[in-house]
């Protein structure tokens, strides 16, 4: 198992870059199962989960050819459908939870899907109903191998329809959007997620020739087209990991430039990190996130303790809720983290407790944290990595710990950042990948 020796104490400072989003390469990689033309995407990062989708349509019989370090081009011109029936590919798609994404362009374009309960994060229960019940408006049916305990999803000719989703799922929604685009007629997705990925989805999708309308909002609207054709695209910087290194600077930062950051994309994110006392300057595109020996909680308008909560965009993405946490251990002042979109994101908090945190945890979706305004520093220890943002926020503890603390699992880290510890030993932390 391969694991992160971080040497803590050692404070960072300097320029960094964000990598391109993972949740929006996973979209935009799998739309391109949506034509027969190439498509190029800019812009991709090299990280593990979006890795395995690219190997995934390789597999499948898509040609990808690599035109640069971050760039690649993919043309499903002669797919494997008889591949897609396989257990060779349902095992995989168990262990890979981006090829969810697959189901809306495969059911789009050719009538057929085969559907394996997705892999990746544990951190609770992410159902796939909102998808289905999408699948289901545009006249698909369902059948279920219980051998195999998967379904196969099946559809002469999809129609669009008007629908309302029973939750702004983006997943959901982007396979929705993906499957609709080739459908006859009109469909009216209500409720759909309309984060910026989903946005940048749909504006791929249109340079393809398809016509959607209502970008950005939860009412979008898509006339379905006869054929995609090919387009370029080039992926955004990743907001989550743009969070995590404003949390990593506020923590142990000596002074940190956050490059090309996509400010106007960043929704709530800076102001929420100003809600823990974080100083930020935006200079053009850039975020700058100077020392501070302290930074205050700030509390309502009446006097009573910050809450600080997710929810689907534009309110605060969940992905961040471990990252704010951790910071708010060494802030000024007290705050309640309400995670009220997955059930078992908080469980990591018990690690935080270990190295000298004072947190409560009131229960799986509520932890108050009371922080120690940099008079007590972290205790360095062993932990494991539930899940990519948990091991983020453990490895943002760790470089602010005394001592040399080692974490386990981070295939996980991984999964959804761009060879890290070098990048992060380029500000100057210590940190060694162990194969031990």
């Amino acid at each position: 198992m391969k694991s992160f020796i971080i040497e803590g104490g050692h404070p960072l400072k300097g320029t960094i870059e964000p990598q391109g989003a993972k949740n929006e390469a996973l979209e935009v990689i799998s739309a391109c199962l949506l034509t027969s033309d190439k498509v190029s995407i800019s812009n991709i990062p090299d990280i593990l989960d979006v890795n395995n989708l690219i190997k995934l349509l390789a597999d499948m019989g898509v040609k990808v050819e690599r035109e640069g370090s971050n760039t690649f081009t993919f043309q499903a011109d002669d797919l494997n459908l008889n591949y897609l029936q396989s257990d060779d590919f349902v095992k995989r798609c168990s262990s890979l939870r981006g090829s969810v994404l697959t189901i809306g362009p495969l059911l789009g374009r050719f009538g057929k899907a085969t559907v394996a309960q997705p892999g990746g994060d544990k951190i609770g229960r992410r159902r796939l109903d909102t998808h289905f019940l999408g699948f289901k408006h545009l006249g698909a049916r369902f059948v279920h191998d219980d051998e195999r305990n998967v379904y196969q999803i099946e559809a002469q000719h999809l129609k669009g329809s008007y629908m309302l989703l029973d939750e702004a799922s983006v997943t959901g929604t982007a396979n929705i959007i993906m499957a609709a685009v080739l459908a006859k007629g009109t469909t009216t997705i209500y409720n759909a997620a309309c984060e910026p990925y989903i946005q940048q989805l749909c504006h791929l999708l249109n340079s393809m020739g398809a016509n959607i309308s209502g970008i950005a909002s939860n009412l979008i609207t898509i006339v379905g087209v006869e054929r995609l054709h090919g387009a370029h695209h080039t992926i955004l910087p990743d907001m989550i990991e743009v969070g995590s290194f404003i949390g990593m600077a506020a923590m142990v930062g000596d002074g940190i430039r956050i490059k090309n950051a996509s400010v106007k994309n960043l929704g709530i994110i800076p102001d929420t990190f100003k809600r823990l006392g974080v100083r930020l300057k935006i200079e053009g595109d850039d975020i700058i996130v100077p020392h501070q020996p302290h930074y205050q909680i700030e509390s309502f308008i009446d006097g009573t303790i910050m809450t600080i909560s997710d929810a689907p965009w534009p309110g605060l993405t969940p992905d961040l809720i471990s990252v704010l946490l951790v910071v708010a251990t060494q802030a000024r002042g007290s705050v309640l983290f309400h995670q009220k979109m997955f059930e078992s994101r908080l469980f990591f908090v018990d690690k935080l407790i270990d190295m000298g945190a004072q947190i409560i945890l009131c229960d799986p979706h509520r932890a108050v944290v009371v922080g120690h305004d940099h008079k007590r520093t972290l205790r360095a220890g062993r932990m494991t990595s539930p899940d990519i943002r948990a091991g983020i926020a453990l490895l943002i503890a760790a470089l602010s710990a005394n001592g040399t603390s080692r974490i386990d699992n981070i295939a996980q880290i991984d999964r959804g950042y761009e060879n890290i510890e070098t990048r992060l030993n380029m500000l100057g932390a210590h940190i060694t990948r162990s194969d031990d």
